[in-house]
C-alpha cells in the first residue's frame, strides 16, 4: 500500500489538526480479544502509543476515543493518559464525532480519525485526514491518506503521533 499523499501534503493536511480521534479495538489494541478463566475481558495497549498521545496533547491537540466496545479496559486506558473524550458502546460513530466537533468548536476539516474497520468507515470519508493501520480491512486501507507501517496495537498510533508533532511544529 503506498500512501495517497505526497510527504509535504500529509503535513500540510496534519498541520490544520485541532482533534485526533480513533477507534479502539484495531488501533490501541491489537484487536485481539483476551479472557481470564474467569471470564474478564483483557486488552493490550501499546506503552510507545500512550507516550505518543501524550506528547500530542501537550502540542494543544484534542484526543478522542470513540469505541463500539463496551469495554472498561478503554476507560481505564484513557483515564491513564488523560484522555477526556472517551465513548464506548457507541453505534452510531458519526453522530458522535459531530456532536464533539461541535463542543470543541470544530469542523471535521480539522479532524484526523484513525480507523481500522468497516464501521470506519463514515467517519472516514468526512474527515479531512482518515487515518488507518497497517492491518486495516482492504475498505479502510483505500479511504485513508496514509496507511502506517506499523499494525494496530504495535506502534501504529505513535506513528501518526510523531507525523502530528512533526508538523505541529
Amino acid at each position: 500500500m503506498t500512501d495517497k499523499l505526497s510527504a509535504i501534503e500529509l503535513k500540510n493536511c496534519l498541520s490544520t489538526v485541532k482533534l485526533l480521534a480513533m477507534d479502539a479495538d484495531g488501533i490501541l489494541t491489537d484487536g485481539g480479544i483476551y479472557y481470564t478463566d474467569d471470564g474478564k475481558q483483557i486488552k493490550r495497549f501499546n506503552v510507545k502509543d500512550g507516550q505518543g498521545l501524550k506528547l500530542v496533547g501537550n502540542c494543544g491537540i484534542n484526543l478522542a476515543i470513540i469505541s463500539a466496545s463496551n469495554s472498561p479496559a478503554i476507560l481505564h486506558r484513557a483515564e491513564s493518559l488523560g484522555i477526556a473524550n472517551v465513548f464506548v458502546g457507541v453505534e452510531d460513530k458519526l453522530e458522535v464525532l459531530k456532536e464533539l466537533c461541535q463542543t470543541l468548536n470544530i469542523t471535521f476539516s480539522e479532524v484526523a480519525y484513525v480507523g481500522d474497520d468497516i464501521n470506519d468507515l463514515t467517519i472516514m470519508k468526512r474527515v479531512r485526514c482518515p487515518l488507518t493501520v497497517a492491518d486495516a480491512i482492504y475498505e479502510v486501507k483505500e479511504t485513508a491518506v496514509y496507511v502506517t507501517q506499523k499494525q494496530g496495537g504495535q506502534g501504529a498510533i505513535r506513528e501518526i503521533c510523531d507525523l502530528l508533532i512533526g508538523s505541529c511544529s
